[in-house]
């Protein structure tokens, strides 16, 4: 019997014939995006700092530049994240690079707020670093998936999956590793080795959950 040309004749076939095509995000689904993320970023910062932990990627490299010259941590902040925004304007495109200075505003003004609207009694420290770290990466996760960032290091590590097919979470992890490294020089090291657990906690959740080819829409 004649095989039909409309029937694939091969596995592979069938499952080229059937693969889901990219579903764009709507603008208001990428604002409710940028909020939502946003905010579960926030909390997971607020686990850190009430623990007395440290933050990876450029945060924390503004706060450990901040301990050492005295100099105010948005002023670095700000100084850090020039070479970033002018990556992601020209390799990243102008969509991308909007959200993301909205991202950054939004945290600003949250993190200003927190302790006003999140306050914790007691809060264990290695409960502090996992759970702060599973919940801010799932708000990178959020933003990631609608193509925007908090700048710094999130930028360059979406550059290099793109250009290179490195895994983002894999890049934030040896980033932010680094980072927490050098806070042995101000910091005690079990605080250390806690921040560390919780900069492991917040890039498994990319590695395994932010792949290419994984997520199809944009």
């Amino acid at each position: 019997m004649q095989r039909s040309l409309a029937t694939p004749s091969k596995p592979h076939e069938l499952a080229t014939a059937t693969a889901p095509t990219a579903v764009p995000h709507s603008l208001a689904e990428d604002a409710m995006a940028v909020f939502t993320g946003v905010l579960l970023i926030s909390v997971g910062v607020a686990f850190f700092t009430s623990a007395g932990l440290l933050t990876g990627g450029t945060a924390g490299l503004a706060f450990l530049l901040h301990y050492a010259t005295g100099i105010g941590f948005g002023k670095i902040f700000f100084v850090l994240n020039l070479p970033f925004y002018w990556l992601a304007l020209r390799k990243l495109g102008r969509a991308f690079t909007v959200k993301t200075f909205i991202a950054v505003l939004l945290l600003s003004l949250l993190t200003e707020l927190q302790s006003q609207l999140l306050q914790f009694a007691q809060l264990q420290p290695l409960y502090a670093a996992i759970a702060g770290g599973l919940i801010t990466g799932t708000g990178f996760l959020v933003l990631f998936r609608h193509r925007c960032s908090l700048g710094g290091v999130g930028i360059a590590a979406l550059y290099l999956q793109d250009r290179y097919g490195w895994r983002a979470g894999k890049v934030q992890m040896a980033v932010d590793c680094c980072i927490l490294l050098l806070a042995l020089w101000t910091v005690e090291p079990l605080r250390v080795a806690l921040s560390v657990a919780g900069a492991v906690a917040l890039n498994m959740v990319l590695a395994v959950n932010h792949r290419p080819g994984r997520y199809m829409a944009t």
